[in-house]
């Protein structure tokens, strides 16, 4: 942390020109009032004011009251008659050269006071991000080592089947193992995807790039792509009659809307449709996904988007762990600048998340509803 005690050479710099150019301004200002027919009693305003914002760019204490002393100067030799000539006996004088002593002093107190405080809170959001970025590795590498150890096991476990009883298995069991094979590789590629995914945000520092994208594209899109992995998922897909165009990364969108879908394949207990609805209100696109199967624990909803799950899903397949899949859709969500959150319906969950429209497409979306 630089001290704040000697300043830089390019802050010294910085302080001369903001100084310079604002007296300079000031003086011409004044002149032009003065030969517009303006009261000379005008000028010290002026140049007050001159002070003030000196206080409030400049860095320190010192350009204000090099300011002020300027300032006074300036006023007594160009302004005020006998021009061009110093006379520090003026009627007033003394008692404008202390006011303006004052409150460039007041004002550099005041400023850099409000400058420090707002480094010090930036500094510490830093911190508090930083320390975030660290909580969210570490659950991340938690949620790989519980998430991805199983199906890896699986695989060798199947792999090694079908290799050491190639003749003796038949082939309905061959079939199966081979079956389970290909959804336990299925599941780690949706895993690595979602790791490629979140190391993507942070390597551009949490932000992501926007565009506008229909809603209807980017939702028929992430079910498209969700069919392919699992086809025999049925998804009843609701949307706004209205064209809406909503500013989104629609391949991390698309990648959030397809492991909600998949939660709610693998964890609800249930092969009723599952329900994807779209809204749009208050500024923002709400996605519901839906399913009828048994919910979510109580205990678990605060938690949910940790990135850890410290017990297998109720189902059995423990491969499938939501904690991995649904903090990296916190964090995609996050970085659009919307929240995600879980919910328990009478019968099944809730999982909702929104994104912001934007000013311009908020207004657009209201004139189509009237």
């Amino acid at each position: 942390m630089k001290s704040r005690k000697k300043l830089h050479k390019s802050e010294r710099i910085q302080n001369i020109l903001i100084t310079s150019l604002f007296l300079i301004g000031a003086t011409a200002a004044s002149t032009l009032l003065l030969n517009l027919g303006g009261d000379s009693g005008n000028v010290g305003i002026v140049y007050m004011l001159a002070i003030v914002f000196i206080s409030r760019y400049a860095t320190g204490y010192i350009p204000g009251i090099i300011a002020s002393l300027i300032g006074v100067i300036c006023i007594n030799y160009v302004f005020t008659y006998p021009y061009m000539h110093l006379d520090f006996t003026l009627e007033g004088y003394p008692v404008t050269f202390a006011a303006m002593l004052l409150i460039s002093g007041i004002t550099s107190t005041t400023t850099t006071h409000l400058k420090e405080q707002n480094r010090i809170i930036n500094e510490r959001e830093k911190l508090l991000m930083e320390a975030e970025k660290e909580t969210m590795r570490a659950n991340l590498l938690r949620a790989v080592s519980h998430d991805l150890r199983t199906p890896l096991t699986g695989i060798i476990g199947a792999s090694s089947a079908l290799l050491e009883n190639e003749n003796t298995i038949s082939e309905t069991e061959k079939s199966q193992l081979i079956s389970n094979i290909r959804e336990d590789a299925n599941w780690l590629l949706n895993m690595v995807e979602n790791l490629l995914s979140v190391t993507r945000i942070r390597d551009t520092g949490a932000q992501v790039t926007k565009v506008p994208e229909p809603l209807e594209e980017v939702a028929a899109e992430a079910v498209q792509r969700f069919h392919k992995r699992i086809p025999d998922a049925v998804v009843h897909v609701t949307v706004p009659d209205e064209f809406i165009m909503v500013p989104m990364d629609a391949t991390l969108v698309e990648q959030v809307i397809i492991n909600l879908l998949e939660n709610a394949v693998y964890h609800s207990n249930s092969t009723a449709p599952i329900q994807l609805t779209i809204t749009v209100d208050s500024g923002f696109a709400w996605f519901h996904v839906i399913d009828q199967g048994d919910g979510i624990p109580q205990e678990r909803l605060d938690s949910l988007f940790d990135g850890y799950t410290t017990s297998p899903n109720s189902s059995g397949d423990s491969h499938k762990g939501m904690g991995i899949g649904l903090s990296i859709c916190k964090t995609i969500i996050s970085a659009h600048g919307g929240i995600i959150a879980a919910s328990n319906e009478v019968k099944g969950a809730k999982f909702t998340f929104t994104l912001p429209l934007g000013e311009d497409i908020y207004e657009q979306s209201n004139h189509s509803y009237h």
